[in-house]
């Protein structure tokens, strides 16, 4: 009788990558590249070549010292059961309470923080039909949109600088173009919870959004969509909708 079971190959650059990524785990603070190499005895070289690899896709992080620790892609990652099964539901589950944000489209973001990318978690549909991919995974630029500004609002500014080697070009022409406009468009979301996507990620549409905090900080955005004439009607009882819709969520994540 012959063994049908199915041999398993030996990938030995994958075999490293885990092995690196496993001494990073359970390392206290940020390693060097030739501690890497010298603890888990591999070659300099092979070291170098897989903590690029995998600081360039966002998995790993290096700092301005040059040293390595867990990036936000491989956290997202590690964290999709408790967003998916936790997060999300209660982000559902609340939505549906609010009759002022029925006939919008309500959606849930997070920041990949390497890359400045706002990335959709799940959507609420409404009623009022947006012409937007509001899938779960999509990626847009955290300047433009609204979750985005929202997070980014409660970032250390240096932090948001060091995110991007140049200011990402405008979708449109409704578009923040550079920093100084970013950082005015934060300080005033500091100062109202409220963060605006008007049309900088697609004409005649406006989001309005906010952060949710959790015990991990903010990591988390919300943020509601209408046409322009929608907005001009309703901004200011869908931006409290908003805001108190934050506030239930943080509240079931144990923030309040």
């Amino acid at each position: 009788m012959t063994d049908q079971t199915p041999k398993i190959a030996n990938v030995p650059a994958l075999e490293k990558a885990f092995e690196i990524l496993d001494f990073i785990t359970t390392s206290p603070t940020p390693v060097s590249s030739a501690t890497i190499a010298r603890e888990l005895s591999l070659a300099r070289s092979t070291t170098h070549n897989i903590l690029q690899a995998l600081t360039s896709k966002g998995v790993l992080h290096k700092d301005n010292n040059h040293l390595f620790s867990l990036g936000s892609y491989l956290l997202y990652w590690a964290g999709r059961f408790e967003v998916e099964r936790g997060v999300v539901a209660l982000f559902h589950e609340l939505a549906v309470g609010f009759e002022t944000l029925t006939p919008y489209t309500i959606t849930l973001s997070t920041l990949d923080f390497d890359r400045g990318e706002t990335v959709f978690l799940s959507s609420h549909q409404g009623s009022s039909a947006i012409d937007f991919a509001f899938r779960r995974g999509v990626r847009v630029p955290a300047v433009f949109s609204a979750t985005g500004k929202a997070i980014l609002s409660q970032t250390p500014f240096d932090r948001v600088l060091a995110m991007y080697e140049t200011f990402p070009a405008p979708l449109t022409d409704k578009g923040v173009v550079d920093f100084d406009g970013l950082k005015a468009e934060l300080d005033k979301v500091k100062s109202t919870r409220l963060s605006l996507d008007d049309g900088q990620l697609r004409l005649g549409m406006t989001c309005v959004g906010t952060y949710i905090r959790s015990q991990d900080g903010v990591r988390l955005g919300i943020a509601v969509s209408l046409s322009d004439s929608e907005y001009a009607k309703q901004k200011d009882v869908v931006g409290q909708a908003m805001i108190e819709l934050a506030l239930q969520i943080e509240k079931g994540l144990g923030m309040g």
